[in-house]
């Protein structure tokens, strides 16, 4: 059964802790972002090595590894929106179903080891780009198609709490 897509607007994370992994990204520097992309990467190899890390604990809720390649991919997402924000003028972010990617690319039938490389390497990826931006850039701006605007500081904040909030998914 596949899953609901989340429609959400998570927005509201950049002003207040999340009721249901407790994170508040409204009270995260910006600067300690890579610090928490690192420790988020260092907890991942111990979910996916787990048995049942590609079993669903219910169907309408996504595997471990679902999750791990989520995160993994978020990574690569807010990578690629981060230079966008860093090279251009406000750039439009380009659109990205996460629902439809899990399904296309069909994240529970991935190999865990493999989903653990990438998502570290993606890890390290965005933490190194988050740890080079000139302090003369954090107030860059973007945008999504839903008419979000970022910073580049609340880009951070906002990122940083999807690969939390999973963890706490996996771990629950």
């Amino acid at each position: 059964m596949p899953i609901t897509p989340d429609t959400k607007n998570w927005t509201w994370v950049l002003d207040r802790a999340c009721p249901q992994c407790g994170f508040d990204s409204s009270q995260t520097p910006p600067r300690t972002v890579p610090d928490l992309v690192r420790a988020n990467v260092a907890a991942w190899p111990a979910v996916l090595t787990r048995p049942d890390v590609a079993l669903r604990p219910d169907d309408a809720t996504w595997s471990a590894l679902e999750y791990a390649a989520h995160v993994r991919d978020v990574f690569r997402i807010f990578r690629t929106r981060l230079g966008l924000m860093l090279d251009n003028d406000d750039p439009a972010f380009p659109n990205w179903d996460q629902d439809k990617t899990a399904a296309d690319e069909r994240y529970g039938e991935q190999d865990p080891a493999r989903v653990g490389i990438e998502l570290a390497e993606a890890g390290e990826a965005i933490a190194l780009a988050f740890e080079a931006v000139p302090d003369s850039s954090w107030q860059r701006t973007g945008r999504r198609s839903d008419g979000s605007r970022f910073t580049v500081e609340t880009l951070a904040c906002y990122f940083i709490h999807d690969p939390v909030h999973h963890l706490h998914d996996v771990r629950g």
